[in-house]
């Protein structure tokens, strides 16, 4: 059975990009169910949202939404992306349309954004890619989008090692990975609450997925209309979204 749904999710891999920016469905993999979002990343307008104009974090999916219909645009598919203080500032890296807000934490420190290694993900002008965080450093791509977020999931193909097999620290979780042409990003959201070790072994053997980053749990959400998803809430920080011209 798990060979089965492994199969399928690839075969969704290598055919979800065919014309369509984003390609949503719902999976079962090992007793989990995910939602699951293939984004085109050579081709959708895949960014990230934290402000409006006057500097007011948006917050909600909603928001978003009025500030694209400036631009006759709307959300084809959303999500949290990364962590954030009360005032849902950034906690790490946090790059918009080319402009730096929070600069790279690589230092280790409390929580699951400290747990290293955590990542960085990369939206460039034809590719997206996830970035361990101290190789992100190294590399010094120029993203024209970039949340920092933690911990990693996947690392060149490997579990992150505090990963517990045997854990019982289940919550809603969310993140994304990287295909390693960086081509496609793959965002999920668990449907059901999962372990960290559950979460990174869907991207690592379901997914087949080299790097995968975390970027939340508990308050996880997803705007995904054609899966019927438009998770409501308390405010977010950082998002990411893929928009499409208005009908």
């Amino acid at each position: 059975m798990i060979r089965a749904g492994v199969a399928a999710l690839l075969l969704l891999l290598a055919t979800a990009a065919a014309g369509d920016p984003v390609h949503c469905q719902n999976h079962e993999y090992a007793g989990n169910g995910y939602a699951v979002c293939i984004v085109d990343a050579e081709n959708a307008d895949l960014r990230l949202f934290l402000r409006d104009d006057s500097g007011t974090v948006l917050g909600q999916f909603s928001t978003i939404e009025t500030a694209l219909a400036v631009e006759g645009r709307k959300l084809a598919f959303a999500m949290n992306a990364g962590m954030y203080h009360s005032d849902r500032a950034p906690v790490g890296l946090y790059v918009e349309n080319g402009n730096e807000e929070m600069r790279v934490i690589s230092d280790s420190g409390p929580g699951n954004f400290g747990l290293l290694p955590n990542g960085v993900f990369c939206i460039r002008d034809d590719r997206a890619d996830v970035f361990e965080t101290l190789a992100f450093v190294d590399e010094a791509p120029e993203c024209r989008h970039a949340t920092q977020s933690g911990p990693m999931l996947v690392i060149n193909g490997e579990l992150h090692p505090r990963f517990l097999i045997d854990s019982t620290s289940r919550y809603i979780r969310n993140g994304v990975g990287t295909s390693a042409d960086g081509s496609r990003a793959v965002f999920v959201i668990s449907r059901n609450s999962v372990t960290f070790h559950e979460f990174g072994s869907f991207f690592r053997d379901a997914l087949e997925i080299p790097n995968a980053l975390y970027f939340d749990g508990n308050i996880s959400r997803l705007y995904a209309p054609v899966i019927k998803r438009k998770d409501l809430g308390f405010a977010m920080g950082p998002v990411v979204g893929v928009t499409v011209p208005r009908d």
